[in-house]
């Protein structure tokens, strides 16, 4: 089993990446070469600015590149408690907002040509519990009649045709989710960034930062560059210059196993749906099949803000007894890929993005970013460079949480809590 990410390890390298110093005046720079990065870059290339993207490793090492490739579109908290929290006009908004971002990926990847083996296959919202049946029509009901038509409401019989397996009981099924291979997504994300304009400069992490003459001053250990605009789009790798950010984030791992390639028997004995599942547990998993027919299987497995190679192996044990435990027929399938990531979580888990503490800024998608964080890098840039603001996050606070230097000490406590509610709810 190889404990590194199946996206990273099935896709090309980028190769346009700058040589020599970093170096020069932009007019933007961007930190962090995850998708919103790469999608800021491109489109404030496109609008004719000169932009420099940094990021601290490679082009979707983070976040972007450890996920479960997912496209879901909508809100994918409660539609109705986030109306109550929200208020029913950002809420709206915001759900459309998830909805665009499946159909900007969708624009892109055509324009661009990148060979990421997009499709939508629609989600299922999947119901754990007899009892979480209800709260999931309940919301089904809200979303079909307000803001989403193009979703249905699946009974336990009828997921005879989607999973198999007797462990769901009825599910909300959200069609225009998508899905995708992240891994040639990023990289060809990174070329059309580059084609467009933008220099792209890898292994170059934000040391330090300082204002001289009205103008930001990033240093990296490959020199140092200065722009009129900085853009952080580095989520829970957000590191140096820009505590702002760690104080108001949760870094937590979510951890992902893929079998060996299944055969047609088995996926049609496992996932003759192929489309993406999560269940409705607090502490829960995600699954799809991928491009050459692995079950792809994630959740948190253990609440840790940590994800090395023996942290993921851990993780990778408890993910492989789940999976066992809704899908017993593949209890003895060969895992061939473990890997974790961190997660970006906001204390109300829903995103953020503007501007502050000198710098514009999109991150806490808290789980949901694959599909998010290309359509927010946009929006974001678009706001750069003057267009008319059509982001939905304008204005939402973002306190700093309580006794948060960066450091999440009471992550254990958060898992008890979440482990305890699903026991009883």
């Amino acid at each position: 089993m190889k404990l590194l990410s199946y996206w990273h390890d099935t896709a090309p390298a980028f190769t346009g990446g700058a040589d020599g110093p970093v170096e020069g005046r932009y007019d933007v720079a961007v930190v962090g070469g995850g998708f919103t990065g790469l999608a800021a870059a491109r489109q404030l290339a496109m609008g004719g600015a000169r932009v420099a993207l940094l990021e601290a490793n490679t082009v979707g090492s983070g976040a972007s590149g450890r996920n479960g490739g997912h496209l879901n579109n909508g809100i994918a908290h409660s539609y109705v408690a986030a109306k109550a929290h929200l208020g029913a006009e950002r809420a709206h908004a915001l759900y459309r907002a998830f909805d665009a971002s499946v159909d900007r990926i969708e624009a892109i990847v055509a324009e661009e040509g990148i060979d990421c083996a997009f499709r939508r296959a629609g989600k299922l919202k999947l119901a754990s519990k007899p009892k979480h049946v209800a709260g999931l029509r309940a919301n089904f009901e809200v979303i079909h009649r307000e803001v989403d038509p193009d979703t249905a409401f699946l009974s336990k019989a009828d997921l005879a045709h989607e999973v198999g397996t007797d462990a769901f009981h009825g599910a909300m099924l959200s069609k225009k989710s998508g899905m995708m291979h992240m891994g040639r997504y990023a990289v060809g994300l990174a070329e059309a960034a580059r084609r467009r304009g933008a220099v792209l400069f890898e292994q170059a992490p934000v040391t330090a930062r300082r204002t001289v003459d009205g103008m930001t001053e990033l240093t990296t250990p490959r020199g140092t560059l200065t722009a009129r605009d900085v853009f952080v789009a580095t989520g829970a790798y957000t590191s140096g210059p820009f505590g702002w950010f760690k104080r108001r984030l949760v870094n937590v791992g979510s951890f992902i196993v893929a079998t060996r390639p299944l055969t047609a028997a088995e996926v049609a004995a496992v996932l003759p749906g192929n489309r993406t599942c999560v269940n409705s547990m607090n502490v829960g998993n995600y699954f799809r099949l991928a491009p050459d027919n692995r079950l792809i299987w994630g959740g948190r497995a253990r609440f840790t803000a940590f994800s090395d190679q023996r942290s993921d192996a851990k993780s990778g044990a408890v993910l492989k007894a789940s999976l066992a435990t809704i899908f017993p027929q593949l209890a003895h399938v060969e895992l061939d890929y473990c890997w974790g990531g961190l997660v970006d979580m906001t204390q109300d888990r829903f995103p953020r993005a503007g501007r502050a503490d000198g710098v514009w800024y999109a991150m806490g998608y808290s789980g949901h970013g694959a599909q998010m964080s290309t359509e927010m890098g946009i929006r974001i840039a678009d706001a750069i460079l003057g267009r008319p603001d059509t982001n939905p996050l304008a204005g939402l606070d973002w306190p700093a949480i309580p006794g948060h230097l960066g450091q999440p000490w009471f992550l254990p406590l958060v898992g008890l809590w979440y482990k305890t509610l699903d026991r009883f709810q």
